[in-house]
């Protein structure tokens, strides 16, 4: 599993930085730069309510369809840690962005 350190807190998953969901998908098949990446798991939080069914942890299963990543192993991010970033005003998963895109 890889460590997550998630900045989205418009996202209903994100418990301080943490997330409460199993696995992410990282998104940007044909990306060539960080910001053609996204977090597709990424649904907007509606007011204060959170997601109250999922423990929030530091690390989760990430399948990554960016294949032009140095960390993507097999459709699955084998890099020790990456960030999500775009901030709390993100409102919809294009918002978002793997920080820790890298290009081959």
């Amino acid at each position: 599993m890889t460590q997550l350190n998630c900045s989205v807190t418009s996202c209903l998953y994100n418990q301080d930085h943490y997330c409460s969901k199993d696995d992410i998908t990282v998104g940007g098949s044909n990306a060539k730069r960080t910001s053609d990446t996204c977090c597709e798991s990424f649904r907007e939080r509606n007011g204060s309510m959170c997601n109250s069914t999922g423990q929030a942890s530091s690390t989760v299963d990430i399948d990554c369809e960016a294949t032009s990543c140095v960390h993507n192993c097999g459709c699955k991010c084998c890099a020790d840690s990456i960030g999500i970033g775009g901030g709390s005003q993100a409102c919809h998963c294009k918002d978002t962005e793997c920080a820790d895109f890298c290009c081959k």
